[in-house]
């Protein structure tokens, strides 16, 4: 379905950003294989999230939605659940099947699990190793792709050095850990999210932290709790881009995640000249949150690379369309993991900018883009990639004449209600 996009001369208000998705996944993860009930409160409303809790209520876990956002799962500990007799439906989410794969290595039945067409594209190579080293048999097709088939039981300990930093593999890892005979380490190239280090330390499982390696102890039991999910940076991240770039615009987005690890837009953006100020900031459930100030100013521009990449790999897309209003313009490098996300992205960033008349460099591991270049609008298309969708739909905002997103809605991925409450905050 096409989403149309008008300029805007402004956008202001008030608003919450749906829960953080990352999170979710992990909280309903754990609270599936814990014992007793966990209360999930600020649940991500994502179409990846509830594909997470379709896959685990196949395997025979209980959830119940009391609220939109707020899910009830009655744990089922370690060894309690059940094999589905039919394929696991991971949709569009890579990290449902990735993450939950460290789970299924631990289960002693075949499990098979899949997703739509793009998921099945998706390589799977850097969990099946290190999953395949621990001693679970795993079935892919010949190009490592879904679906997987997943057998698994007591698994051996692993001192595991990842060869490219993702926090998907580090959590599978992880997660297959609780299910091994001993403690598994796993070494980093760069340091990524630890939202699975701390929602772990929730459930009551140590977790070993060094300079050089996270550790976890097979075996431990996993208590249920009751816990509310910070705002999701990912999807405010769009947000904050529409209000520094659009003249006379103020927004405050209340309670977003500020994990360190994931915080690198804001400080990205407030290092390139950008009016962010943090209000009431605080700890919820090991996890920093506060309110975003936003103001719109003028941005200068510069370099993104190395270890800063792992922080910000999903803002990718909205900084990019970004940086052509910046002074000085961006180049973005290292960022290679974006061709192998919902669509490539790298390309698919090229190709919408390059539509709406924007001079863009392609590199194999991401791109140049010069600043202070007008956007026209025009027909672009999503790819069926949710970040991709709502980045040019930023663009639209700021460009000249109407914008056209070709499968707009696949938004709803992660962000629902993300058009409704664009119009609510450019209309008031």
């Amino acid at each position: 379905m096409k989403v149309t996009i008008t300029p805007s001369n402004k956008i202001s208000g008030q608003v919450k950003v749906p829960g953080d998705k990352s999170i979710s996944h992990r909280l309903a993860m754990l609270g599936a294989i814990a014992e007793r009930k966990t209360t999930i409160n600020r649940f991500s409303t994502s179409a990846d999230c509830t594909s997470t809790l379709n896959c685990l209520r196949q395997l025979g876990v209980q959830i119940e939605t009391m609220a939109p956002d707020q899910v009830v799962i009655a744990g089922r500990g370690l060894w309690g659940l059940r094999p589905s007799t039919e394929t696991l439906d991971a949709g569009n989410s890579g990290s449902t099947i990735r993450m939950l794969s460290g789970i299924l290595a631990g289960q002693d039945f075949l499990t098979k699990i899949s997703g739509d067409a793009s998921l099945r594209n998706r390589p799977m190579s850097r969990i099946i190793d290190p999953l395949s080293q621990m001693g679970a048999w795993i079935e892919a097709t010949q190009d490592s792709t879904p679906p997987l088939s997943i057998r698994g039981g007591t698994l051996r300990s692993l001192d595991y050095s990842m060869p490219v930093a993702s926090a998907q593999v580090k959590s599978a890892i992880l997660l297959a850990g609780l299910y091994a005979n001993g403690e598994t380490w796993i070494r980093e190239p760069e340091r990524t999210r630890n939202h699975t280090e701390l929602a772990l330390q929730q459930f009551g499982v140590e977790v070993s932290l060094s300079q050089e390696a996270i550790g976890i102890r097979g075996g431990q039991k996993l208590l249920g709790i009751e816990t509310i999910v910070p705002g999701d940076i990912s999807s405010a991240a769009f947000l904050i881009a529409a209000t520094l770039l659009i003249p006379n615009s103020e927004t405050i987005i209340e309670n977003v995640g500020l994990n360190p690890g994931r915080r690198g837009i804001v400080d990205i953006l407030i290092q390139m000249g950008g009016s962010i100020e943090i209000l009431r900031e605080t700890l919820l459930g090991g996890e920093a949150v506060g309110d975003l100030r936003i103001r719109s100013s003028p941005l200068q521009g510069g370099s993104l690379t190395g270890s800063l990449i792992p922080q910000i790999i999903d803002e990718i897309p909205i900084l990019a369309v970004l940086a052509t209003k910046t002074k000085d313009g961006l180049i973005i490098r290292d960022a290679t993991e974006l061709r192998v996300k919902e669509s490539n992205r790298i390309k698919s960033i090229v190709e919408n900018l390059r539509a709406m008349g924007a001079t863009v460099e392609e590199y194999e591991d991401g791109m140049a883009i010069p600043g202070q270049q007008p956007l026209q609008g025009a027909l672009v298309t999503s790819q069926g990639d949710h970040r991709i969708a709502m980045a040019f739909a930023i663009a639209g905002l700021v460009a000249k004449g109407t914008t056209t997103i070709e499968d707009g809605h696949c938004a709803a991925i992660s962000f629902p209600g993300f058009y409704r409450l664009l119009e609510r905050l450019t209309s008031s």
